[in-house]
């Protein structure tokens, strides 16, 4: 936050800066973040000015993530601007941002969560895949779950945004795709794709939901952004997150979970692939929500699975 007060910089100036990368899906979450705040603080749009980003993760595009970096390459430019007090918060997809985020920055919010689900473009199910298929992805966990239950198919790199990806396959670069159904939503593009239930083809960890992180000494912007922080979707978002930490550098697996609520109580499951897809273990366990001891119990329980014979095909080999 600017050294002013919100009350005396405003309307000369905005009361929140939000930075967020310039594509189409991440500006559509910006501006939900900044309708959001507006109707929870009763200001109108000037109040909150979008600062624009290009992010590392957009600029190479011909190779997987995991080769030039990581997630980090999502958020290392926002940081920069967070530290530098370029812009008071950012908007991230929380699947993006790396499990170890800097003690200075704190997630001050997390939006309501939206669909977890992945949606098949190209068939209408998993099961109906023409067989020896080429399906694009540039995920490990869709590529290795889409392996393990059609080895027959051949996985192909694909990267950029939405629309990239979607004329990638229209240019026939492959016969299918995977996308998440919460980008395609918040794009409008609602009826692209069959949905894939989350209960037989478990989404990423953070899956469909958008954080919101600022500097952690910034005691004014903490506050405007719990005005928009959804409990629930905090709870299953950093219940996700505290299982990845688990996992820690000794799991380079691919990774797929779901979390469930019943009340208080959350019920996670987590599956581990090998990156072939060949080989798959899972866990689920369930405790109370805000609480993480029984999430670390259940990380060192699929780390005690992965230090068996099956160790090898799962790459674990720490960092």
């Amino acid at each position: 936050m600017t050294q002013a007060s919100p009350a005396t910089h405003y309307p000369d100036a905005p009361i929140l800066r939000l930075g967020t990368r310039n594509s189409p899906l991440a500006t559509a979450q910006a501006h939900e973040t900044r309708d959001r705040l507006c109707a929870a603080h009763g200001w109108d749009q000037a109040a909150v000015e979008l600062v624009p980003v290009v992010a590392s993760g957009d600029k190479v595009l011909d190779r997987p993530l995991a080769e030039i970096g990581g997630k980090a390459l999502w958020t290392k430019e926002l940081d920069q601007w967070l530290h530098e007090g370029r812009i008071d918060a950012a908007v991230h997809s929380m699947k993006d941002v790396e499990t170890l985020r800097p003690p200075t920055l704190a997630i001050a919010a997390i939006l309501p969560r939206a669909d977890t689900a992945d949606r098949l473009v190209g068939a209408a199910s998993i099961e109906e895949i023409p067989h020896g298929a080429t399906v694009g992805t540039s995920a490990p966990r869709r590529a290795a779950q889409l392996l393990h239950a059609r080895p027959d198919c051949k996985v192909v790199t694909f990267r950029g945004n939405v629309a990239t990806r979607l004329g990638k396959l229209a240019n026939g670069e492959a016969d299918c795709t995977l996308l998440a159904a919460a980008g395609l939503d918040r794009l409008g593009e609602d009826s692209v794709g069959a949905r894939l239930d989350p209960e037989q083809w478990l989404p990423a960890p953070a899956q469909g939901a958008i954080g919101i992180e600022c500097r952690a000494e910034d005691s004014a912007a903490r506050e405007l952004l719990a005005a928009i922080d959804h409990a629930p979707s905090r709870h299953a978002v950093m219940t996700e997150r505290a299982l990845l930490n688990a996992l820690g550098g000794n799991c380079h697996s691919p990774i797929a979970m779901l979390t469930e609520a019943d009340g208080g109580q959350l019920t996670l499951r987590c599956a581990l692939f090998s990156p072939d897809g060949a080989d798959r273990i899972e866990e689920c366990a369930s405790g109370p929500a805000g609480e993480l001891d029984w999430v670390a119990a259940m990380g060192a329980g699929l780390l005690a699975r992965l230090t068996s014979n099956m160790a090898p095909h799962f790459g674990h080999h720490g960092t």
